[in-house]
């Protein structure tokens, strides 16, 4: 459980104007061979929409288009395979899920800000209510909030609520009139089946609860993760209605998704033997990698669902988690400490990546 204590150790973050994420070690380490500090897809950016990003490039002297076309629209077919005419209307793109978490919360009714169910979650829906002036309750408290941000599946606990429970936890969470925010980003991990377990394909409870109770449901998106494009820098939103993304698009700066980002896009989502890899293989590397790891130490806790892209590790000691770290760097596998940002430092988390990899990552925690 959460420590009294924070942690420091930001590297190149200021600890104390920006939110510490993963993903910064890399570029410092002369032996670097994987990033397991990161959640992203463990088969790197798909080579076609790579090869349509490269492309791209000859037409960046142009200014993208400014309503997001093609791209939003192959997103939306993406998303809602038969409806996508009929829903993309409530569909905007941003410049990561960054930009869209402090644009929905900026234009949020002001008050009292809550997370999900979680002992933690991904930290940036918290800083950015923060910035905004709210009031942040606890996790764990029953009050219900004005604005309500719930991470599903949760980074970097690993937990996920299926939709019947999501429902239930936005009716005991959220005023009347408030704010949902629901992020997804790694929820099409599930399976080939994700569409109808996620929350995109709930339109008539959405309008519904919309109508009845004036609460706003949002489903945040970032793409970053499921394709491995994190140096591209995007993300989406699901609004309740249209008007609700016209809100959005009247106070987000125009052209904030380059022309590369959008071409990457455009082709990425036709990628299906992708995705069949992503799905098939994912969950069988890491419960690879659990059972070699729970094997090397019988103590330690592993969490989180078994298709997500990444371990969530108790190690049950702080010294012991310090020095996998330590090792993992060294080692040119960098993982990402429970310490910074999420004030669990006896934890790690580490990524779902090719058996290869991971043996390099082992043989490294075999000196603990």
């Amino acid at each position: 459980m959460p420590t009294d204590t924070p942690v420091s150790n930001s590297g190149p973050w200021d600890a104390k104007l920006q939110q510490f994420h993963g993903g910064q070690e890399w570029a410092q380490l002369s032996n670097f061979v994987e990033d397991f500090s990161v959640t992203t897809n463990p088969f790197g950016m798909p080579s076609g929409a790579k090869l349509a990003a490269a492309h791209s490039i000859e037409h960046s002297h142009h200014y993208p288009p400014a309503d997001q076309e093609p791209a939003k629209s192959s997103l939306a077919r993406f998303l809602w395979p038969s409806e996508f005419e009929t829903e993309r209307d409530r569909l905007i793109l941003g410049n990561g899920a960054s930009e869209l978490i402090d644009l929905v919360i900026r234009m949020a009714p002001t008050g009292t800000w809550r997370p999900g169910p979680f002992y933690t979650q991904y930290k940036e829906y918290e800083r950015s209510a923060r910035n905004n002036n709210f009031t942040l309750l606890p996790p764990g408290t029953n009050d219900k909030a004005n604005v309500a941000c719930l991470v599903n599946p949760c980074n970097p606990t690993g937990d996920y609520l299926e939709l019947p429970e999501l429902k239930a936890w936005i009716s005991d969470n959220v005023l009347p009139g408030g704010y949902a925010i629901i992020d997804e980003s790694m929820q099409p991990w599930h399976s080939e089946q994700f569409r109808e377990h996620s929350l995109t394909s709930q339109r008539e409870y959405v309008e519904k609860l919309y109508r009845e109770q004036g609460i706003s449901v949002f489903v945040m998106h970032s793409w970053t993760k499921l394709w491995c494009c994190t140096g591209l820098r995007l993300g989406s939103v699901v609004c309740p209605t249209a008007e609700h993304m016209r809100a959005i698009k009247k106070i987000q700066v125009p052209w904030s998704v380059n022309t590369v980002a959008l071409a990457f896009l455009n082709a990425v989502v036709d990628d299906a033997e992708y995705l069949q890899d992503t799905w098939e293989l994912t969950p069988a590397w890491r419960k690879a990698t659990v059972d070699r790891l729970q094997t090397l130490f019988p103590d330690w806790e592993f969490h989180g669902r078994e298709f997500l892209s990444w371990i969530w590790i108790d190690t049950k000691d702080v010294g012991v988690a310090e020095r996998a770290v330590e090792l993992a760097r060294a080692a040119g596998v960098p993982v990402r400490s429970g310490g910074p940002g999420y004030n669990l430092p006896a934890f790690i988390r580490v990524a779902v990546r090719h058996p290869a990899k991971v043996d390099v990552l082992v043989g490294a925690l075999k000196a603990l």
